[in-house]
């Protein structure tokens, strides 16, 4: 597995650093938000800056505890400046692949991340072994390869997005893997497994349309720089499908649906 690649290319850079900061527990994670009680133990894997996290410890109270890990230090920085002050909620930077919680929490939860690796069995075999007997896992993640615009975006933003993937790909990244986490579940050992669709959908009726279609923009001019860098487009091909979609989400967009799916199990 050449984790080392899957990293470097999963660093967040440029705009799509707001995304995370937008996101919120009931917006970008319904499935936890509904299994949520008073005074649970909840580890978040790859909280980022911590905006889903904060939201975790509000719901949990101050006799919950809440911890927040991710590997990038700066976005950890940024967690704590932003949500420091809720108690009972804590951040750390740490490895996916080398968590060191044995049997702690009631839940374990990763949202948007097992795409990014090149081997998200191991962090799920690890984020099994930090779950207490009787506890959830949680994984929401999506099926990149199932995207759907109506209309069709132009074709320059067609032609990075396969390069998108083949990029994510050749690191070893499974763009389809809300599809295989079932099976993923079952091999680490998980019992009671189901699956709650929570597909993204955007249409011009959201007050925030253009905002959350032109996170494909935000990816080509953030992406584009380390796709040209590997060798997978060129400068002026991303900076081309930034533009004409930018144009595409004013004038023409009418949705985007992003598949995604929860999928959880309980650790016997």
């Amino acid at each position: 597995m050449d984790t080392k690649t899957a990293r470097n290319r999963a660093e967040l850079s440029g705009k799509l650093t707001n995304v995370l900061d937008s996101r919120t527990l009931a917006n970008s994670h319904q499935r936890l938000a509904e299994i949520l009680t008073e005074g649970m133990t909840i580890l978040d894997v790859g909280c980022g800056t911590g905006a889903i996290t904060r939201g975790i410890a509000e719901v949990v109270g101050p006799n919950g505890r809440v911890v927040g890990i991710d590997s990038n230090p700066s976005l950890v920085e940024k967690a704590r400046e932003a949500h420091g002050d809720i108690q009972g909620l804590f951040f750390e930077t740490g490895d996916i692949y080398n968590l060191p919680y044995k049997q702690q929490f009631d839940i374990v939860t990763s949202s948007r991340v097992l795409i990014w690796l090149a081997d998200p069995l191991k962090a799920l075999k690890m984020m099994t072994s930090a779950v207490k007997i009787g506890g959830k896992i949680l994984v929401v993640d999506y099926n990149h390869e199932k995207i759907l615009w109506e209309p069709q975006p132009p074709s320059s933003m067609l032609n990075f997005y396969s390069a998108y993937l083949k990029w994510r790909s050749e690191a070893g990244m499974d763009n389809s893997i809300a599809d295989n986490l079932c099976e993923m579940f079952k091999k680490v050992g998980m019992k009671d497994i189901t699956i709650t669709p929570q597909h993204e959908v955007t249409t011009r009726a959201n007050p925030d349309f253009q905002n959350r279609m032109g996170i494909w923009a935000d990816t080509a001019s953030s992406r584009g720089i380390q796709m040209e860098k590997d060798g997978f487009i060129t400068e002026k091909d991303y900076l081309n499908a930034e533009k004409e979609y930018r144009e595409w989400t004013v004038q023409d967009a009418q949705s985007l649906t992003m598949y995604m799916l929860a999928v959880e199990g309980v650790r016997f």
